[in-house]
């Protein structure tokens, strides 16, 4: 059964524009608790990130999910992986996440989590959408849900991150410099790193709602990387709006995504026989990655684009470690959902262990060019099946004779086509790019 409302990462769109509304978003608290009390007794989860929608937003859910029966726990602004981890150990039935990652301040959007801290099965998700189009009742007055607010959830979560690494974990002597994107991570993130003995140096953590991802964090590491070499860090730290994804900058301001954090976590593991299995990317990332496991004796596999296909890949091969280029990494063996801190925190351990910097551990992956365009369009058909571009796909693909690929898909959360081509000739990958992303350009008009 097709989804009405749900896309690969929850729902998501342009505030005030159908469905992120007020009215939609009180119909889905509803449908939610309806849905979720089916299970029995229920207690369901609110956080939010930063921007200024959220107030809006939580009100609606809350309001919802009371008049189907079902208590609420506020949490407010909190990393998304915080969430999941509070669901938890609340024992609550879902969780409930407001935000729209790393899109600007006029984007919002909602995830759900399962009572396991994990994405909502496939027949919860239908069941709600199935109620979002009955009508809305009330249930008795006696019955409607009561709301709280949990005020020590910043302090849980961060006793919950520290707590991944070993208790002799002492990063005295480490100076990070943090960009916390004026997002979820804001408070969180730099009280990690310090209280593990980190001297920590914290950009973009002054949220007023409409400054998140502006011009800062994961998507927009320029700030980060001037940081870095002007105050002689060790390194730097990026999250992006609700603090699921993390890249890095080595002390010589070079970027590090998350095919190369992967690694490294991957290289520590195996090396200290706690790997388990192989690791999962997907089809973004890069050949590099999958030849550097490869010399390591490490398998790797390859899920579609969004880290719910990671995560469904790790749990039927029973792997725990996984994730993409653009910052998502699932450690499964710490957390149930992709934790951007966690990684980050993986990764100084390892660094630790080997005694290297960052720009010393990255150099055994050696990443082929990689060129990626994005093309955006107006909705309507999906332009990487028109045959025009099919065609295009053919003919560059042969042109490269094995020695590169090319993928194009459209993203789940923006109306954008992503034109990726990767090869061993940077100059041929990028004009084979920009070639295909003309016809997808001529495909849209």
């Amino acid at each position: 059964m097709s989804r009405k409302y749900f896309g690969t990462d929850g729902i998501r769109g342009r505030v005030g524009e159908f469905p992120i509304t007020p009215e939609f978003m009180l119909k889905l608290g509803w449908a939610a608790g309806m849905a979720f009390r089916r299970q029995g007794a229920c207690r369901v989860l609110i956080g939010k990130d930063t921007r200024i929608s959220g107030y809006m937003f939580e009100s609606a859910l809350e309001a919802g999910l009371s008049a189907a029966g079902a208590d609420v726990m506020l949490l407010g602004p909190m990393p998304t992986p915080a969430i999941a981890y509070l669901t938890r150990t609340f024992h609550a039935e879902a969780g409930i996440v407001i935000s729209a990652s790393h899109n600007p301040h006029h984007d919002n959007g909602i995830k759900f989590f399962s009572g396991q801290g994990t994405k909502l099965p496939d027949e919860v998700e239908l069941m709600i959408e199935e109620l979002l189009d009955a009508p809305m009742t009330v249930v008795e007055s006696a019955q409607l849900g009561k709301v709280s607010r949990i005020n020590d959830a910043a302090g849980r979560y961060i006793e919950f991150c520290k707590s991944s690494v070993p208790s002799s974990t002492d990063f005295a002597g480490l100076k990070l410099v943090i960009d916390c994107a004026h997002g979820a991570a804001y408070k969180v993130a730099p009280s990690v790193f310090r209280e593990l003995g980190a001297q920590v140096s914290v950009l973009s953590a002054q949220p007023n709602g409409l400054n998140i991802n502006d011009g800062c964090g994961s998507t927009h590491m320029q700030a980060l990387q001037a940081a870095v070499v002007a105050q002689q860090a060790d390194l730097g730290i990026a999250f992006d709006g609700d603090a699921d994804r993390v890249l890095m900058v080595d002390h010589t301001g070079a970027v590090v995504d998350g095919d190369e954090l992967l690694f490294i976590i991957a290289r520590d593991l195996q090396e200290r026989g706690k790997l388990q299995g192989g690791v999962v990317g997907t089809l973004m990332s890069n050949l590099g990655l999958e030849l550097a496991l490869a010399d390591l004796g490490i398998p790797f596999v390859r899920a579609k684009v969004g880290d719910r296909y990671v995560i469904s890949e790790l749990l039927e091969r029973n792997w725990q470690l996984g994730g993409e280029n653009s910052g998502h990494i699932v450690c499964f063996q710490h957390t149930t959902t992709g934790d951007a801190i966690i990684a980050a925190l993986q990764v100084l351990l390892a660094l630790k262990r080997h005694g290297q910097s960052l720009a010393q551990a990255r150099q055994s992956l050696r990443k082929c060019p990689q060129v990626l365009v994005n093309v955006r369009f107006a909705g309507g058909q999906n332009p990487v099946e028109h045959v025009a571009v099919q065609d295009a796909c053919a003919r560059v693909t042969e042109r490269m004779g094995g020695r590169g690929r090319v993928l194009l898909r459209k993203s789940g959360t923006e109306p954008l086509v992503r034109v990726m081509v990767e090869g061993d000739d940077e100059a041929l990958v990028r004009s084979y790019a920009d070639e295909l992303a003309k016809v997808v350009t001529e495909v849209c008009a």
